[in-house]
């Protein structure tokens, strides 16, 4: 199966690692390298998520990590999943 991050997604993340990079450069090292490693085993762990709380959809998934919410669609006709965004948890 495919990953494929929306730019939504992508802007956030941004967002969160120019924040976490004035604070301690390794750490947001450390944080992007960990999200990748488990965005990456989405295929293989996708029984291991939980329904969205974002989202009343059985098809969306949400990732837990370092205090923030990854949610993801899972598009079985096309053998993909989309990475949706990232919040912050509160």
């Amino acid at each position: 199966m495919n990953i494929i991050a929306s730019e939504l997604y992508e802007k956030q993340l941004k967002e969160i690692l120019d924040e976490m990079i004035v604070v301690d450069f390794n750490s947001a090292k450390n944080f992007k390298s960990y999200l990748d490693t488990i965005i990456i085993n989405i295929p293989t762990k996708y029984n291991k998520y939980k329904k969205s709380i974002y989202y009343d959809d059985e098809n969306i998934r949400d990732v837990v990590h370092g205090g923030f919410i990854i949610p993801f669609y899972t598009d079985e006709s096309n053998k993909t999943f989309v990475i949706l965004g990232i919040v912050e948890t509160k």
